[in-house]
């Protein structure tokens, strides 16, 4: 059987080359003069199941709907790489594909039992330290522990993580918990990769490291569904790019802004049985005021979906939600009093 091969070029003197040959996957990762080889077994795309969304729609409790009559298909092979302005509701769809939230309405096929799944942020008070964390996650996928503890060290050794494992997770940088995520998803064995801006927090140096592992999961077969803001991913070989926007996804050729316009941000109106306590616990450069039960909440984008999560695990409902953008300044270079209007 000829073999095929191609080389990834991951930036500065870092380059993955991927060979397979007689059903074997060669991974040649060369940094400089230092030059490693990874030798796996193929998997059989035949035998991994496709994920299918069909007319999915997702509606917060007495909210706006997020997703609406989408549709996506995940297979073997070819990473699927989701962007879209913050607050588009590219962590819902990870989520619902994940298995981490139900759709309001359409069917979501094909997932396997376990998915390697990194989330968009940890719970801050997560007081368990990384290697019970691995540990506990290598239990859940139905992994070896040893084995599962074993590929730990070595891909965070791979990422540079630099914090200690009997720190708990909570008191870790954001770089090293994203590193720990990471190593639970990728050491997994799990045959769906769903992956929130995985390359958020990571330092320079493990980003290349970051395409190259995802690289080869895909190579051995995993399906790959990634959202990524900051255009991380777009050095990924036949990664397929999609772009959510008014909670639709369509096929993306990467040129177009996504970034909302400056200025931009998210009022949202909530419902709440005792709204002066919950305002207490909102960053209260945020609140804008409360008004009987209502609590109105102005926030930028990329905040929204975090506070929507946190509003409704606090019990609160959604009155509404409304994208604001601001006045731009006066010609003759004065600043005019801030004021939103409604798109």
């Amino acid at each position: 059987m000829a073999a095929d091969s191609r080389a990834v070029e991951l930036g500065d003197d870092r380059v993955s080359h991927t060979q397979r040959s007689a059903g074997l996957l060669l991974q040649i990762h060369r940094t400089g003069a230092s030059v490693r080889v990874v030798k796996r077994a193929r998997r059989d795309p035949a035998t991994t199941a496709v994920v299918r969304l069909v007319g999915v729609q997702v509606r917060y409790r007495g909210g706006p709907v997020v997703l609406t009559g989408l549709g996506l298909e995940l297979g073997p092979g070819r990473p699927v790489v989701v962007f879209g302005a913050n607050g588009s509701g590219k962590s819902t769809l990870l989520r619902v594909v994940a298995g981490c939230t139900s759709p309001s309405a359409g069917t979501v096929t094909g997932c396997p039992r376990a998915v390697g799944f990194v989330p968009d942020r940890f719970p801050s008070q997560l007081q368990m330290p990384a290697r019970n964390y691995l540990r506990h996650m290598a239990a859940l996928h139905r992994t070896d522990a040893a084995r599962a503890a074993h590929r730990a060290r070595a891909l965070l050794d791979e990422l540079g993580f630099s914090g200690g494992l009997s720190t708990p997770m909570s008191q870790l940088s954001k770089g090293n918990a994203q590193k720990i995520a990471l190593a639970q998803a990728l050491c997994s064995g799990a045959r769906l990769l769903v992956l929130d801006e995985p390359w958020s927090g990571l330092d320079p140096a493990a980003a290349p490291t970051l395409a190259g592992l995802i690289v080869a999961r895909a190579d051995e077969g995993a399906a790959v569904l990634i959202s990524d803001h900051a255009h991380a991913a777009r050095g990924l070989p036949d990664r397929r790019l999609l772009r959510l926007d008014a909670g639709r996804l369509a096929a993306w050729d990467g040129n177009s802004a996504t970034q909302p316009p400056p200025g931009e941000t998210v009022r949202i109106t909530l419902i709440h049985p005792h709204p002066a306590r919950f305002a207490e616990r909102l960053p209260h450069d945020r609140v804008v005021g409360t008004t009987g039960d209502l609590v109105t909440v102005e926030i930028t984008p990329q905040r929204s979906d975090a506070l929507l999560r946190t509003a409704l695990e606090s019990g609160a409902s959604i009155h509404s939600v409304h994208r604001m953008v601001a006045d731009p300044p006066a010609q003759d270079g004065t600043d005019l009093e801030r004021a939103g209007r409604e798109r």
